[in-house]
């Protein structure tokens, strides 16, 4: 096969994130302690790896060159935004009533057609998405056959409104 040619495989998938934290104990706060997720292996007091249902892990936090660090510039080149997929919309309602709950702050809220997102920072300062995707049958496509995403405002009281179903 000759590299020019050669597409990934579709069932291939982003195993994890590893992120550079300035406070394991804050960030284990926020991962933790508001978004559920649960630890799976520490690493002494350097870093932990956290996941959902009992994966290796989903996400990798530690501080062996960030301890204590400022947050990264966000005019420099690094991660935008790591991106959390919940199952379902009533998955992602219950994250954001957490949030609210929490009174832990969003930077937006999307809606992007092919899925609803909820953005916001951690406590050092790196992007999260929260989101669902719609079912792939419902998405719209444009005539060329790429998929029709757009970025409208969240219906935030419909989505809360999913706790009550």
């Amino acid at each position: 096969m000759e590299p020019d040619n050669y597409i990934i495989p579709a069932q291939t998938r982003i195993g994890h994130v590893h992120l550079k934290v300035a406070d394991l104990d804050r960030a284990l706060d926020f991962y933790c302690g508001i978004l559920g997720f649960e630890i799976t292996t520490r690493y002494g007091t350097q870093a932990v790896f956290i996941s959902a249902g009992g994966y290796h892990h989903h996400i990798g936090l530690n501080t062996w060159y960030s301890k204590g660090a400022p947050p990264a510039s966000p005019q420099g080149v690094g991660l935008f935004h790591t991106a959390i997929l919940y199952p379902t919309r009533k998955d992602l309602a219950a994250a954001l009533n957490r949030l609210i709950k929490a009174g832990y702050p969003l930077t937006g809220a999307s809606d992007h057609g092919v899925s609803e997102a909820l953005y916001l920072n951690d406590p050092d300062g790196n992007g999260v998405e929260l989101y669902w995707d719609r079912p792939q049958e419902s998405w719209e496509y444009q005539p060329d056959g790429s998929i029709e995403m757009y970025t409208r405002s969240l219906n935030i009281p419909g989505l809360l409104a999913e706790l009550d179903k």
